[in-house]
Parts: structure tokens; C-alpha cells; sequence
């Protein structure tokens, strides 16, 4: 017979196995195992986490509606054709890998069929410069009825508030008609916080953050060599610090065996172009546990724009280089990180690449192509790291970093030399003119 301290023993042990098996029951429920579906009992299943931006979208399985974003879902492992719908949106699709046991998010944005445009500015835009920080749009207008409103003006991006005639634009420089600033060149520091303009008369240090007086500020011309390799010096040592972070083998390609190097907003994911055949070994770093499932590309061919992911050590084929470019492109300044020599880089101007050259237009060209691809006839990062966009066959399209999804964001009339994003991605900027008889002027194409 059981006396009241046995029971008492027996029943403390019976509830740590209940405890103990209901956990590991938990656990495994939580993998998707022991799922109860119309085929039954469902073992080892994997978690698709289908979400989107905006949400409330219909997810479609192989063609099947199955529920609405955002919402988990439990299949057998294999590989699935995965679409999200929204009227007025455009589709997203994909194939996608689910693995027993693991999370594949789709992570998908949907973009408006029919975009509405904004108009940002309304006397007109000429010689655009945008910051190196993307959060800043230089320009020159000729435009307006009183003369002292022509001149140098900047347009600030930081947040997604509409634009209204109470904070738009900012003149920083009324116009001087003998220096023309039509026609002047513009190089940032890479801080933002102020711009060289480049004259053929005067070459000025303006503040981006007040109003300035052109014809007060000091002639810089004989200062500019020593201000830019000083703004180079920081151009490199911010770029060997985010080169870092990626696997050696990606920066030696990077540095001496392709072109047009941008690295995303986030820094994880390097868009480069190839200029020499080579091959990314395999296992550069130890592979996450549910990695994108598209069909990755190790061999690069010359010419071709890549993606590498440093997160999940991929590298994915983007595109064919567009229009054929035949311009150098963007070279990056850490070609002595390979080097065997211990360069002293105070002392040696030579020891790590530049971007003046011989002529200032030239200087210029580099500057603007190494801050932003939007000079360098390649893709451009959207700020959210997953996707770019591009300008072909007179549409603005924008397609995931992995090569996915190619779409068109706007096909009405714009100049394609000006396509650039808004920093929180919830707008494109364009110039374009709806008249023949008025000036361009910047409109943001309405994404969200």
C-alpha cells in the first residue's frame, strides 16, 4: 500500500514527464512536426512565412489561394511556386525551397500598378547633384519671375512628409550670372555637409545647411588639390573599414577584377560588375540555416553585374551590363589591399588610388561616379538593400538583389539621366516636363 509521501513522490515524477513530454511536443510543434492537415498526420514539415509590403495580400501555393499576408504556413519540404496578389499592385513570384523544419520568409514588396506622381519642384531644375548620403538634391534654376529667387538650391530628403510650398526646396545661393551656374560642376565632401563648385572663372567651398553669398566666398582654386585628397583619404579609409566585412576572396575581385562597385545601404551585399573571368570559391563563410533558394552564379563571365550576399555567401547573376558602356566606370580605392608592401599612406599620395585626374571635368566625373551608380550606366541600390533599379526601354524598372522579379515601376516621360530614390524607398524622384513650353522639374513617383 502507497503511503501519502510515495504518492506525493509518484505524482512530482508523473508531472516532470508530462511536463518534459509536453515540451518537447511543444518544440517539435513549433518545427512543424505532428501538423494535422487533409492528408493527415504531417511530419517534419518546414514554415513558409509569407509576408509582404502592404500587407493583406492572397498568397498563392502552386497556383492554389491559401490564405492572406502576412501568415505562416506548414508544407512539406520541396520546392513551391510562391505568388502574392493585391488589386492594384503588381504580382510578386517566385520559386522558393522549403527545408524540414526551417523558415523561408518571402519578404515580398508589391508595387502599385498605376503609380501617381508628385510635383517636388515648380521653376524649374537644372545641372542636379545629389548628396553623398542620398539625402540631398542640388540644383540650379534660371526660372524664377524675381531675379534674386535663381540660384543654387537644395532639396532635403529625410523622411517621407508630403512636400508642401511651406518646406520645399532651399536656396542656399542666389545667382551670379558671370560665374554660370548652369554649367557648373559640382563635388561633394563626403560628409555632405558642404560642395565644391567648380567654375571657369571661380571655384567656391559652399555650406549645403545655410545661405551663402557666392561672390563673398573665397576663391578655393589654388586650396583644391590638398581638399580633395583629403576627402579622399576619408573616402578610403570608410571604404577599407566596410571592404572588411566581406570574405578577402570578394574583396581581391572586387578590387582588382571588376568594376562599378557599390555596396548595398546596409553594407551586407556588394553589386559589382565583372571584367575578368574568375570563379568565387565555395563556402566562403558558414552558410545560414535557410538561405534565398534562387540559383546562385559563382562563375563570373566579363561584363556581367552580379550581386554577392555576404550574409548568406551567394553571389547572383543580375544582368547583362546595360547599353554596352563603354566609359571605365567606378574603381575603388583599396587596390593596395593586396599588396606585400608596407605603404605609409601620410606620407605616399600614390599609396592607394585616386580620384583627381589631370582635368577637373574628369575629377568631376570620378567623384560623381564613385559616390552614386546613378553616373557609372549600372543599376542603382533602392534603400531598402533588397532591390535596384534601372532605366530600360523608357521604363523605370526595379528587380530583387538576388534577380527576381523584374518589374516596371513608371513608362511615362522622364530623362533618363535622372532616376533617383527617395531615402526611405516610398518614392522615386524623376525630372521629366509634361510641356514643351516649360522647364523640366523633379516629380517623385509615389510607391507606397
Amino acid at each position: 500500500m502507497f503511503t501519502n509521501v510515495n504518492k506525493r513522490v509518484i505524482y512530482t515524477f508523473l508531472s516532470f514527464v508530462i511536463i518534459f513530454l509536453g515540451t518537447l511536443l511543444a518544440i517539435q510543434y513549433a518545427k512543424g512536426n505532428f501538423r494535422l492537415t487533409n492528408d493527415g498526420l504531417l511530419k517534419g514539415a518546414g514554415l513558409l512565412a509569407a509576408n509582404s509590403s502592404p500587407t493583406g495580400a492572397e498568397v498563392f501555393v502552386n497556383g492554389k489561394l491559401v490564405t492572406a499576408t502576412d501568415d505562416t504556413l506548414y508544407l512539406e519540404p520541396g520546392r513551391y511556386d510562391i505568388e502574392i496578389q493585391r488589386d492594384g499592385y503588381t504580382p510578386w513570384k517566385k520559386q522558393m525551397e522549403i527545408k524540414a523544419e526551417l523558415v523561408s520568409h518571402t519578404n515580398a514588396a508589391l508595387y502599385p500598378t498605376a503609380p501617381s506622381l508628385s510635383r517636388l519642384t515648380f521653376s524649374g531644375v537644372q545641372n542636379i547633384s545629389p548628396s553623398p548620403d542620398g539625402q540631398k538634391i542640388l540644383y540650379y534654376t534660371a526660372s524664377q519671375s524675381a531675379q534674386k529667387k535663381n540660384g543654387l538650391y537644395v532639396l532635403e530628403m529625410g523622411n517621407n512628409l508630403p512636400i508642401s510650398l511651406d518646406r520645399g526646396p532651399r536656396q542656399i545661393a542666389e545667382d551670379v550670372p558671370s560665374l554660370n551656374l548652369a554649367t557648373a560642376q559640382f563635388i561633394w565632401a563626403p560628409d555632405s555637409s558642404q560642395v565644391m563648385v567648380i567654375t571657369k572663372d571661380k571655384e567656391m567651398l559652399l555650406p549645403v545647411n545655410t545661405t551663402s553669398d557666392l561672390r563673398a566666398l573665397t576663391d578655393v582654386s589654388f586650396q583644391r588639390k590638398q581638399l580633395l585628397s583629403e576627402w579622399e583619404s576619408e573616402i578610403y579609409l570608410k571604404e577599407r573599414q566596410y571592404l572588411g566585412e566581406f570574405p578577402p576572396e570578394m574583396v581581391q575581385i572586387a578590387t582588382q577584377s571588376a568594376k562599378n562597385v557599390y555596396l548595398s545601404p546596409d553594407k551586407k551585399r556588394m553589386l559589382y560588375t565583372a571584367t575578368q573571368a574568375a570563379t568565387i570559391p565555395e563556402n566562403l563563410l558558414v552558410a545560414l540555416p535557410a538561405p534565398d533558394s534562387t540559383p546562385q552564379e559563382r562563375r563570373l563571365s566579363p561584363g556581367t553585374i552580379y550581386v554577392y550576399d555576404r550574409e548568406e555567401d551567394k553571389n547572383f547573376k543580375v544582368a547583362a551590363e546595360p547599353f554596352k558602356a563603354k566609359t571605365p566606370g567606378k574603381q575603388l580605392l583599396s587596390t593596395d589591399l593586396f599588396t606585400t608592401q608596407t605603404l605609409d599612406y601620410a606620407s605616399s599620395p600614390s599609396a592607394f588610388m585616386r580620384l583627381q585626374a589631370s582635368d577637373s571635368a574628369q575629377t568631376v566625373k570620378l567623384f560623381n561616379q564613385y559616390y552614386t551608380s546613378l553616373y557609372a550606366e549600372t543599376l542603382q541600390w533602392f534603400p531598402d538593400s533588397r532591390h535596384l533599379f534601372f532605366v530600360q526601354d523608357s521604363a523605370v524598372k526595379i528587380v530583387e538583389f538576388d534577380g527576381s522579379n523584374a518589374i516596371s515601376l513608371y513608362s511615362g516621360p522622364f530623362e533618363r539621366n535622372f532616376v533617383y530614390p527617395w531615402p526611405d524607398g516610398s518614392r522615386l524622384l524623376i525630372e521629366t516636363s509634361f510641356s514643351p513650353d516649360a522647364p523640366p522639374n523633379l516629380y517623385a513617383i509615389e510607391l507606397k
